[in-house]
């Protein structure tokens, strides 16, 4: 067992760069730990990731604001706080917060994420309407 106590000492909220369009913010709740790496994430209007995949899936959970996922030849999905968001192994999607408003989530990555290309802005927009 391994009890990781609020807000570890020199943990430190980092803005997100080179995998995201937009400014984005994340929180370390859990650092990576056999394989699972928990955040918490903060997207101002507009900002996603960009597209990714994970080892062992990943599960979201909306904590605010409003925002879209995706999964690769799909739909855009609308999130709302409260969701939570099962992606399978290896599924090409990305995530971020509606043109209007921010979203914040707390993200479980499972395993290892291999990070792709950047949305689109028609992909992204197209989510909007």
């Amino acid at each position: 067992m391994k009890i990781i106590h609020g807000r570890a000492e020199g943990a430190q909220t980092e803005q997100r760069g080179a995998t995201f369009d937009g400014t984005v913010w994340a929180d370390p709740i859990l650092p990576t730990t056999d394989g699972v790496t928990i955040n918490s994430v903060y997207f101002t209007p507009g900002a996603r990731t960009h597209w990714h995949r994970h080892e062992r899936g990943q599960i979201l959970q909306v904590t605010t604001g409003s925002g879209w996922v995706c999964s690769e030849g799909e739909a855009p999905q609308r999130l709302q706080p409260g969701d939570v968001v099962w992606v399978p192994p290896g599924e090409r999607h990305w995530h971020g917060a509606s043109t209007g408003c921010a979203m914040s989530h707390v993200a479980i990555s499972l395993g290892t994420t291999q990070w792709e290309t950047p949305v689109s802005e028609d992909d992204y927009l197209a989510a909007q309407r």
